[in-house]
């Protein structure tokens, strides 16, 4: 059942590491990197509501139940390759959570949350 959702995760991983790249070579040349940082949340968020769309459109799951689920398994999946990328990367795990930190402008947390309940939503706008 979720061997489909396994392999849809895939092109979001592409997507966000070509974000990422984007972010590193275009918007902090631009922009600096806490606005950089910024945009490019932005970007990826609409870059997943996109992908997320497409894959509940085109294999939607069999209930609102399935599909928070399904929302949970991509945020983990996401959260074990960044961090687990990061750790084998030798980043500490302060210099890992620094992009959470909202109270400074770090909004990148808002990338697992949508992870995690767009699916979700996605659902609920296709049902009717």
């Amino acid at each position: 059942m979720f061997l489909k959702y396994f392999l849809a995760w895939f092109p979001m991983l592409i997507l966000a590491i070509l974000n990422g790249t984007l972010r590193e070579f275009v918007f902090k040349k631009y922009f600096g990197e806490l606005a950089a940082h910024q945009l490019s949340t932005v970007t990826l968020l609409i870059l997943f509501a996109a992908s997320m769309a497409f894959m509940v459109k085109t294999f939607p799951p069999e209930s609102s139940t399935q599909a928070l689920w399904l929302g949970l398994f991509w945020m983990v999946l996401t959260l074990i390759f960044e961090f687990g990328f990061g750790r084998l990367r030798g980043n500490s795990w302060e210099t890992l959570l620094h992009d959470y930190h909202l109270w400074k402008g770090r909004i990148w947390v808002l990338i697992p949350i949508a992870l995690a309940i767009g699916p979700y939503l996605f659902y609920r706008l296709f049902k009717n």
